[in-house]
């Protein structure tokens, strides 16, 4: 059987990552978080003391670093030159930092050649922002996860302990704005793309709709 390239994308805290990552092991194939790859840029630029605003500098940084997916003991481990950053990029300052970082033409031009290069050949589920749009154009089904802002603000409260809810959605909304203005591969649903939206489901149903989805591409 023909092993298929998914792409998924969304906003923030739409469920793309998790969903994305659980299709992954179920159908045994390679899962690319194309959103840790950024926060790896952001996190290298605040080493090396650089501005995140700064085109060129994040742009060489970008451009230098050697990323890496393996599976370790059931957990996605993100690897940058032979260094596992999984936990090192987790915070809010780095997440600040690659969202900077994102919005430059060169940055995301640097690392797009990578995330294409990791989708070739199949058998892969990629998400992010602009990947069945930009980076995987081609894939063989692409899925657009959404929920309304309220939900996904809930989302993100009950993942960052001693949050305030208002604060995170207004965060939410000034994500949402920045991904679907920036000139350079806004967010937005490919015309080919199937919407799913996860408002009011669990996990495990969202994961079923789009393994469905998965066998229905098989069988064409």
């Amino acid at each position: 059987m023909r092993e298929l390239t998914i792409a998924i994308d969304g906003p923030a805290s739409s469920g793309k990552g998790t969903v994305a990552r659980r299709v992954a092991e179920s159908l045994g194939y390679a899962y690319v978080d194309t959103g840790a790859m950024y926060r790896a840029v952001g996190l290298h630029t605040l080493r090396a003391g650089a501005d995140p605003t700064d085109p060129v500098a994040t742009t060489g940084i970008a451009g230098s670093l050697h990323f890496g997916f393996d599976w370790h003991k059931g957990q996605l481990r993100i690897i940058v030159d032979r260094e596992d950053v999984t936990t090192a990029i987790r915070n809010e300052r780095v997440g600040g930092a690659a969202s900077a970082v994102a919005v430059h033409p060169g940055v995301r031009s640097a690392l797009l050649q990578t995330q294409r290069d990791l989708g070739a050949g199949g058998g892969v589920v990629m998400d992010g922002r602009d990947i069945g749009t930009v980076v995987l154009p081609d894939a063989d089904l692409k899925i657009f996860l959404d929920a309304a802002l309220e939900e996904r603000a809930r989302r993100r409260h009950a993942e960052l302990p001693g949050s305030v809810l208002d604060e995170v959605r207004g965060e939410l909304a000034a994500r949402d704005a920045q991904d679907s203005g920036r000139r350079t591969a806004p967010l937005r649903q490919a015309e080919d793309a199937v919407r799913v939206d996860t408002t009011g489901h669990t996990i495990d149903e969202v994961v079923e709709r789009v393994l469905g989805l998965v066998h229905e591409r098989r069988g064409r």
